[in-house]
C-alpha cells in the first residue's frame, strides 16, 4: 500500500505532512490521517459533546440576557430553517435592535458560528437576515468573520472524528478531492477561495474533509474568509427585501449563479499568471 505521506510529496514539499499516517482500515483510499491527536473514538465523542454543550450553554446565556419579549415573540426566537421563520425572527430582532443593537449583533454572530461549527443547515437564512437587520458593511463583515471562525472550528473538530465519518460515507468523493488539493498545492489559498465562491462542493463537505486530506488550517481559514464574500454579498443584498421573499430561491437565481462563477474564475487568474510566469522562467 502506498503511504499517504508519499502521495502528497511527489513534487513539492511546501506543506509538511510528516505527522500524517496511512491507515490500513481504509485500504482503497490512500488518504493521510492528519489528526495530530491520538484520542480514541470514545474520547473524541466525549470531547465533541462537551464542546457542543458549551456552545448550547453560551447560546442559552445570550438568550436569557435578551430584553423581555412577549410570549408570542418568544416563539419566533429560534434558529431559522426556512424563509418564513427568518421573516418572523427578523421582525422580532428589528423591533429590539434600536435599543439593544450589540445584543442582537452578538446573538446573530453566536448562532452563525454555532451552525458553521457543527455543519448545521441554516447559515443562508442568517446571511439573509443579517442583510435585513444591519448596514451592508456590518452584515458582510459579520458573515465573513463568523463563517471563517465557524468553519475553522468545524475543521478542528473534524480532526477528532472527521476521518471516520468521511471514510465511512464519502470515501470516493474525498479521494477525488484529495487529488485536486494535491494538484493545487502551490496555489492552495486561491483554490480554497474558488471552492467557497462556486457551488461545486458543499461547504459542510469542505469543512469536514479538509483536515482529513491534509489541508493546512491557515489557507483554509483565510480562503474561507475571502471566498464567502461574493455569495454573502448576494444573500445580504437579498435580505433588504426579506419581508417580500417567498422562498430562499430568490437569493440564488441564474444571474446570481453566473456572478458566482465569474468571481470563481477571477480567483483563479493569479494562479494562471503565476504558472505562465514560471513556465517563462523555466
Amino acid at each position: 500500500m502506498i503511504r499517504g505521506r508519499k502521495s502528497y510529496q511527489s513534487s513539492h514539499d511546501r506543506y509538511n505532512f510528516s505527522h500524517c499516517e496511512a491507515t490500513p482500515k481504509y485500504p482503497l483510499v490512500n488518504l493521510p490521517y492528519c489528526s495530530t491527536t491520538s484520542l480514541s473514538t470514545r474520547n473524541s465523542l466525549i470531547a465533541v459533546l462537551w464542546i457542543f454543550l458549551g456552545f448550547v450553554f453560551v447560546l442559552q446565556l445570550a438568550y436569557s440576557n435578551f430584553p423581555n419579549v412577549t410570549e408570542e415573540e418568544k416563539d419566533h426566537l429560534k434558529i431559522p430553517f426556512n424563509i418564513e421563520e427568518a421573516k418572523q425572527l427578523g421582525v422580532v430582532l428589528n423591533r429590539y435592535k434600536g435599543d439593544h443593537y450589540y445584543q442582537v449583533l452578538l446573538g446573530v454572530s453566536l448562532v452563525y458560528i454555532f451552525l458553521q461549527t457543527f455543519a448545521i443547515p441554516g447559515s443562508l437564512f442568517l446571511s439573509i437576515l443579517s442583510g435585513f437587520l444591519f448596514p451592508f458593511s456590518v452584515a458582510l463583515s459579520l458573515v465573513c468573520t463568523c463563517s471563517a471562525i465557524g468553519a475553522s472550528m468545524c475543521f478542528l473538530l473534524s480532526q477528532l472524528l472527521g476521518r471516520k465519518i468521511i471514510m465511512t460515507y464519502f470515501p470516493k468523493r474525498a479521494e477525488k478531492w484529495a487529488a485536486q488539493v494535491n494538484n493545487h498545492k502551490d496555489n492552495l489559498l486561491n483554490y480554497i477561495i474558488f471552492l467557497r465562491v462556486t457551488p461545486f462542493l458543499p461547504n459542510w463537505f469542505i469543512n469536514l474533509t479538509a483536515p482529513v486530506i491534509g489541508v493546512p488550517l491557515m489557507p483554509f481559514a483565510l480562503g474561507t474568509f475571502i471566498g464567502v464574500a461574493p455569495p454573502s454579498f448576494i444573500a445580504i443584498q437579498t435580505g433588504k427585501t426579506l419581508q417580500n421573499m417567498t422562498s430562499a430561491d430568490g437569493a440564488l437565481n441564474l444571474n446570481s449563479a453566473a456572478l458566482l462563477i465569474l468571481f470563481g474564475v477571477i480567483s483563479l487568474i493569479p494562479v494562471v499568471l503565476k504558472n505562465k510566469l514560471r513556465n517563462k522562467m523555466n
